[in-house]
């Protein structure tokens, strides 16, 4: 069944946050969320009988958000035409180096039941149970059963959206916006430190190190440091 940009958008408004999580994504690590996403199962209609409800149970990791630049996004792989235009349009008005926060996010689903129960009660028996845990993250969004994931979506869109500012200030703080002579955030600097470090543990492929450094077009300034992590051991 094609999915229409109307039956996306009907998803968007009929998706609710019953929960959201009591703390923002931290700024200078990784967040893990719960979630519980409630839907009515989509045959409901059809065949009628005892109210039922989907609960779908998963994380959403948010990995370290990082200062980026129009100039690195246009770099990084995956995009469109359409979108690297954008990202063209983006560095004209703002500057190629102009500095934003990127997020990234991974799904872990975990636990999938059905239960002979409405909506709402089962939401108030959730948050009951997460009260009582004292989980300040778990959340609770009631979503729509074949665009369960668009609803999921949504719900990290306005968990963004909440912790933007936050986040933007604390980097402010330190320093972390400020740029170089190369149009490169302190952020990015000590994040290729970081990766040099784990590379020399052995915690990192050095490819993810290299591509790092790509995006930033820095690879010739670390090459030598880069190259000499496979001849420590010689």
């Amino acid at each position: 069944m094609e999915i229409s940009d109307e039956r996306i958008a009907h998803a968007v408004k009929n998706t609710e946050i019953l929960r959201a999580p009591k703390q923002t994504l931290a700024t200078f690590g990784m967040t893990s969320v719960y979630y519980y996403l409630l839907t009515e199962p989509a045959y409901a209609e059809v065949i009628g009988g005892y109210p039922e409800t989907v609960i779908r149970e998963g994380r959403v990791i948010a990995e370290r958000p990082k200062i980026v630049t129009p100039y690195y996004l246009s770099r990084l792989e995956g995009f469109s035409k359409d979108a690297r235009r954008y990202l063209e349009m983006l560095a004209e008005i703002q500057g190629a180096h102009a500095p934003g926060i990127f997020y990234t996010y991974r799904n872990e689903s975990r636990e999938f039941n059905i239960v002979s129960d409405n909506l709402q009660a089962v939401a108030d028996k959730l948050k009951t149970d997460i009260e009582r845990r004292g989980d300040p993250l778990a959340s609770i969004i009631k979503g729509e059963d074949e665009l369960w994931d668009v609803s999921l979506m949504k719900f990290i869109f306005e968990m963004t959206a909440s912790s933007f500012h936050n986040n933007l200030s604390e980097m402010g703080n330190l320093g972390l916006l400020k740029m170089d002579s190369r149009g490169v955030p302190a952020d990015a600097r000590l994040r290729i430190e970081e990766l040099f470090s784990k590379a020399t543990r052995g915690d990192l492929d050095p490819s993810e190190l290299k591509k790092e450094l790509d995006h930033w077009n820095l690879f010739e300034q670390y090459e030598d440091r880069f190259f000499a992590l496979f001849n420590k051991g010689k």
